[in-house]
């Protein structure tokens, strides 16, 4: 495949500059879209039918997988996770669990668990080319959402309740309070961030 194809936008970017200073860019921009990702969860809305807020997170982790690429993207959403284990208030507010560990045991564990797999999955299209072209970005985004909604259904369905007893039990269940209240607002939420990548690109042109 063409090397222009197989880069990333933080890649087209750093390999323009020494080994240094591209090393830093790389450093400096996984914290950034991991800091980002924390940004996002601080502006959730609860829902009165579910336990799971509405936030602009999977949006951050899925375009940063497009501007970061697989490893980096996979990278950034691991250290978000690592803040949130420590302790650090990085997760969406929640009046049942505090800060910490805990809150991954909770009913949107599922979902925070998998946005290193997400962000990997969207990063390797984005390897590809995908990230050049609005219907294509869209397109890895929404195998990168679909991720995330199977490791937060299967979750809430199966597995959270051992550690809230309100939680959701059994598919449907999951289903309707994790998944289907925030189909169309994802959708929309997409649709906008499609743009962005391929913007980017255009903006930075290509060696």
């Amino acid at each position: 495949m063409n090397a222009a194809y197989s880069a990333t936008l933080v890649n087209a970017v750093a390999t323009r500059a020494d080994r240094a200073e591209a090393n830093a860019i790389r450093v400096a921009s996984v914290l950034f879209i991991s800091v980002l990702t924390a940004a996002a969860a601080q502006i959730s809305f609860p829902l009165p039918f579910t336990q799971v807020p509405f936030t602009f997170q999977p949006t951050v982790v899925l375009v940063g997988g497009l501007v970061l690429g697989s490893r980096l993207g996979f990278a950034s959403q691991v250290l978000y996770l690592i803040a949130g284990i420590a302790g650090l208030p990085v997760f969406a507010a929640s009046a049942a669990l505090p800060p910490g560990v805990l809150r991954l045991l909770g009913p949107t564990g599922g979902y925070l668990m998998v946005y290193p797999l997400a962000a990997f999955a969207v990063g390797y299209l984005a390897e590809r080319g995908w990230a050049r072209r609005y219907v294509t970005s869209m397109a890895a985004m929404l195998v990168g959402l679909g991720i995330i909604y199977v490791g937060g259904t299967i979750w809430l369905a199966y597995f959270a309740r051992l550690v809230s007893g309100s939680a959701a039990v059994g598919l449907n269940a999951a289903l309707v309070s994790g998944v289907y209240p925030f189909v169309l607002p994802d959708l929309v939420k997409l649709a906008a961030a499609g743009g962005i990548t391929p913007g980017l690109w255009r903006l930075i042109g290509t060696r």
